[in-house]
């Protein structure tokens, strides 16, 4: 398979609602029940960018985007400024194919050019092919929370992963990396 990783624009909105779509309602990844909307998904990936993060799509070789990936905060207190999530999501017959893992390698390495320090990645269902990926990225499994969500008439365990950037925890981080104005500092 031929993949091009770029940004994803306003105009992939569609393609990107339905690869959610498919998600929330055969999958585990997400915990969400009902499929968000096109004007929901809008909403939050115009925070995501308008926050600075990456959000990007994989596009195949005849020009079809078959998944995307982004970067958000993990939790909104300023001490936790330097980590973000990571959220990968593939269309069905993208799985398996590698553009997953190429999505994270990319999303890894904007992150860490932004001056981010760790990632962290929250894996709905404990799901061992997301468990793989990020483990063949570097991430490190944290723990495992058990039966945290219910889905698809069962309980689902979510595995925490977590993987240092850049300098990870080995320095201070400069504290002009992060605009102040996001997290209330």
């Amino acid at each position: 398979m031929s993949l091009t990783l770029r940004d994803a624009t306003l105009a992939d909105l569609p393609v990107i609602t339905e690869i959610y779509r498919e998600s929330v309602l055969n999958g585990v990844a997400t915990y969400e029940i009902n499929p968000p909307s096109e004007k929901e998904m809008r909403s939050r990936f115009e925070t995501i960018i308008g926050n600075g993060y990456p959000y990007m799509v994989a596009v195949d070789g005849d020009r079809t985007i078959i998944g995307y990936a982004y970067a958000s905060g993990f939790r909104t207190r300023a001490a936790y400024r330097f980590l973000v999530e990571d959220s990968i999501y593939l269309a069905p017959e993208a799985r398996g194919k590698g553009a997953g893992k190429a999505l994270l390698v990319e999303l890894v390495r904007r992150c860490t050019e932004l001056g981010f320090r760790q990632m962290v990645a929250v894996i709905g269902g404990a799901h061992p092919a997301s468990i793989a990926v990020h483990r063949s990225v570097g991430f490190e499994h944290q723990g495992t929370m058990k039966a945290t969500g219910f889905k698809h008439g069962r309980w689902l365990d979510t595995a925490i992963m977590q993987l240092a950037l850049g300098e990870g925890q080995s320095s201070d981080p400069p504290e002009d990396v992060y605009p102040d104005t996001l997290y209330g500092v």
